[in-house]
């Protein structure tokens, strides 16, 4: 994805951004949109950063998955998701690298 379409990435967004997407789980995966929601069973081991530089994407599970986010790809830590529990990662340019925020 192009720089130029970093606002579809920023927290405040106005009714012109595109709606938020569902995305079929699988081993890499690209978000389009800052809020996405997750469907199907495959865990995901890598996430394509649509930005160059640092950028945060929120996914939201809708099935149980045993291993949702692996490491293996650029993703640090891996989580089990709870449906419809949204996770937050941010990208960190320096490590090519995705972390889960701490869930309590």
């Amino acid at each position: 994805m192009s720089d130029i379409l970093h606002q579809n990435f920023n927290v405040v967004q106005s009714n012109l951004q595109p709606k938020p997407v569902t995305i079929t789980a699988a081993a890499a995966i690209s978000p389009t949109t800052r809020f996405s929601r997750i469907t199907g069973a495959t865990p995901i081991t890598s996430i394509t950063p649509p930005t160059t530089g640092y950028c945060e994407v929120v996914l939201v599970f809708d099935a149980a998955t045993v291993n949702g986010l692996n490491t293996g790809g650029n993703i640090a830590v891996a989580y089990t998701p709870v449906i419809n529990r949204p996770i937050c990662l941010s990208y960190d340019p320096r490590t090519a690298t995705w972390y889960p925020w701490a869930v309590v």
